[in-house]
């Protein structure tokens, strides 16, 4: 059905240096059990076009849910009128910013392969679910599989012609334990784990087998004693460093929040724009790349939604700051080197700065050389609970399961696993990084930033890392 706006495109008439057209169409669909019973399902279906234009260096947009030749004219008419209104306090002058020529057919691994009907999907996760001990502690379960579908075609005047066809799968498990004094949940996969693909994404996560698994950590966590409290050594485990990475690398280098745009909303950021090139960010241990070229890794794509081919970059290399998040629009502003991030939630939003595929490169030790080169220390995984100040600097996060480590050896369960540290210092203790066989691909599709507010999917990939001489306690302070 996307062929006929080609057409379309090419008949749209404008005075305009420069204009573009980007449609999407998202669906999604996710099938739920609950303590065994089957939830409705709940479906989506959204479509619609953004129009842009560029009047004398200014650039607008407008948006519409009608598609018919008429309405994309009558939005690409309010984009032009709004960028000559606007003209007159324009404080960029965007003229030289070239539009992207280049064309590209992007998809999704295993779109070929037929996707499980809501009843398969229903069946695979009933199935799953009575694996549940019965075990009068184990109080409530849920079990789910969210399928979305994102289509998009970006046209724009010079003759860029962009095709991205994108399925995204998100398994997840989670299973709460009470003994009428205290509660413990664990999870497995779910909104922290999604990736690009199709019931491969199951195969890959583990997911079949797993709950069973879950039950039985979520009743030792009920009986296992509250985490110590002081300054120790911590392994964090990849779905735990995904977060880490995200709130205090992602966002602070974000170009658009540097720059002061993101202060009245979601704040600014530790990192100044001097601080390119020069600034140490954590220790030479430390190597983060943005690469959109995972195939199934949650937000890879061949282009931004500004149309700006799509490349792997480092942002830091063997610990020292080299590039930000930043878009072309960004780049200009700033005279700095960036990537192609500029990213919209949907059709109805002009694209920002965003994170996409955000990942720390593996080290060479394995998980027991990790922990074997641990005397005294907390291994910690998946998130359960987020704090961070507005400058991406200080911050707080508790996960759900903790081991301590003595002698360089695993001992026993704690719960309510917490650490906190400063951004700034954190990364500079990173002692330890994990080699290829300890990397994992976790992502969200819950990363929020923008007024209004835009939330889009984020990748982070990464082995598991030691850090030294952080503060950890057991529960809430």
């Amino acid at each position: 059905m996307f062929e006929c706006f080609r057409q379309r495109f090419a008949a749209l008439k404008t005075r305009a240096d420069v204009h573009s057209l980007r449609i999407v169409r998202q669906r999604s669909e996710q099938a739920m059990v609950r303590r065994g019973v089957a939830e409705p399902p709940s479906l989506g279906l959204d479509m619609g076009a953004m129009l842009s234009v560029r009047v004398a260096g200014v650039e607008a947009y407008a948006a519409t849910a009608d598609l018919s030749p008429a309405g994309l004219q009558r939005a690409l008419d309010k984009a032009e009128e709004l960028a000559r209104q606007i003209a007159l306090y324009a404080l960029v002058d965007q003229s030289r910013l070239a539009a992207p020529p280049s064309s590209a057919d992007y998809r999704s691994p295993g779109l070929e392969q037929p996707f499980p009907s809501l009843a398969e999907r229903l069946e695979l996760l009933t199935e799953e679910s009575a694996r549940i001990p019965a075990d009068p502690r184990l109080v409530n379960w849920n079990l789910y599989l969210d399928s979305q579908r994102h289509e998009q075609l970006y046209l724009n005047s010079a003759g860029a012609e962009q095709w991205q066809d994108l399925r995204f799968t998100y398994p997840g498990i989670s299973v709460t334990a009470f003994d009428g004094s205290d509660s413990q949940t664990r999870s497995f996969g779910g909104y922290g784990s999604g990736q690009q693909g199709g019931t491969e994404v199951l195969q890959r996560l583990g997911f079949g087998g797993a709950a069973a698994r879950v039950a039985d950590e979520a009743l030792q966590l009920l009986m296992a004693p509250n985490t110590p409290s002081g300054t120790t050594d911590l392994l964090l485990m990849p779905d735990q460093m995904m977060l880490q990475i995200h709130e205090s690398i992602g966002h602070p280098l974000e170009l658009d929040r540097i720059l002061g745009d993101e202060r009245n909303y979601a704040g600014t950021s530790f990192i100044e724009l001097s601080d390119f090139g020069r600034y140490q960010y954590g220790s030479p241990l430390l190597n983060i790349s943005f690469d959109p070229g995972i195939p199934e890794e949650l937000a890879s794509y061949s282009h931004d939604d500004d149309g700006q081919p799509a490349r792997k970059e480092m942002l830091i290399k063997n610990g020292k700051l080299l590039r930000p998040l930043g878009g072309a629009l960004s780049q200009q502003r700033s005279g700095l080197p960036g990537v192609a991030n500029s990213r919209a939630s949907s059709w109805n939003r002009a694209p920002i700065d965003r994170m996409a595929n955000l990942n720390l490169e593996p080290g060479d030790q394995s998980l027991a050389q990790l922990i074997g080169g641990i005397e005294r220390g907390v291994l910690m995984s998946t998130n359960r609970s987020w704090s961070i100040d507005d400058a991406r600097n200080k911050f707080q996060f508790g996960c759900e399961w903790g081991r301590l480590i003595e002698d360089g050896e695993l001992r026993g369960v704690v719960k309510n696993p917490n650490y906190r540290g400063i951004s700034a210092q954190f990364w500079r203790n990173l002692a330890a990084v994990g080699d290829a066989t300890t990397f994992e691909i976790h992502g969200t599709p819950y990363c929020g930033k923008g007024e209004p507010n835009q939330v889009v999917r984020v990748g982070h990939a990464s082995p598991a890392c030691v850090f030294r001489q952080v503060e950890v306690f057991g529960g809430v302070q």
